[in-house]
């Protein structure tokens, strides 16, 4: 009974991390461990390491809600270049094909190509990325040169709009936008897909998640602002209980899950 009592105080809660350019979203959760003290860390929503912008973790009991908080629609705000195409759909990659633009595009079907775009579509992912295929990640395949087949995903595309004039220089064309999507969609992909779409090679030059379960940008946190503040204070004021996590439509797969929180600890 002592030892119970004498145990640190667990800490559960949401909290909304700004990852950095740079760092994968594992080693964020291996950092936040070391500065809280707590194996109990979970993420709600991988983000490639160019990528910056919103990463909501979970902490202790919190973490059995990271399946509900994927569900949450995510915002992201970014730019499109035309012009190049690279191995990776990203400004990390090599470039594998070049398709100057020689004349201005024309705005108008630029927007109504992105509309185009709105609603249920499908991708096949990039092949540096996650995804598994017969048990091994996309990625491994296209570091050792093999081409595998790539499974078809629906995604959801709730809006999709150029925030940005068209602008030009060195034969290339790009602009910025603002989407909002479902989870499993590859902004990088969606990027070459609309390339494609107006006959030029693309990829996604730049790109921020300033929404996540129901978390802004504005209200995040560095790993290094987190190590800063005083631990019980920050779990107080970043998210204890679930407050953050967005209303959940009520079916019987949610409910179940809800029931059994409820059942276990409180």
């Amino acid at each position: 009974m002592m030892r119970k009592e004498n145990r640190k105080q667990d800490m559960d809660g949401i909290i909304n991390i700004k990852k950095e350019a740079g760092m994968t979203s594992h080693d964020v959760v291996f950092k936040l461990r070391k500065i809280l003290g707590t194996k109990k860390i979970g993420h709600g929503g991988t983000l490639d390491p160019d990528v910056v912008g919103v990463l909501p973790i979970a902490v202790g009991k919190a973490t059995r809600m990271v399946e509900f908080m994927q569900d949450e629609g995510k915002i992201y705000e970014g730019e499109i270049t035309l012009g190049f195409s690279t191995t990776t759909e990203d400004a990390s990659g090599e470039v594998i094909e070049r398709t100057p633009v020689q004349d201005p595009l024309d705005a108008d079907e630029v927007d109504r190509m992105i509309a185009q775009m709105v609603g249920e579509i499908e991708q096949v992912p990039p092949m540096y990325s996650a995804v598994k295929v017969n048990g091994r990640k996309l990625y491994e395949y296209a570091r050792a040169g093999e081409e595998v087949e790539r499974p078809i995903r629906q995604v959801t595309i709730y809006s999709f709009e150029r925030t940005s004039p068209i602008c030009y220089e060195d034969k290339v064309a790009h602009f910025t936008f603002r989407v909002k999507c479902s989870k499993g969609t590859y902004i990088r992909t969606l990027s070459v897909d609309l390339g494609e779409k107006l006959g030029y090679a693309a990829h996604m030059s730049h790109l921020t998640r300033t929404s996540a379960a129901g978390l802004q940008l504005e209200d995040s946190l560095t790993l290094e602002e987190i190590a800063e503040e005083n631990k019980e204070n920050f779990i107080n004021a970043g998210g204890e209980s679930y407050r953050y996590i967005p209303a959940l439509n009520a079916n019987p797969a949610h409910i179940h899950a809800l029931a059994k929180l409820v059942e276990r600890y409180l």
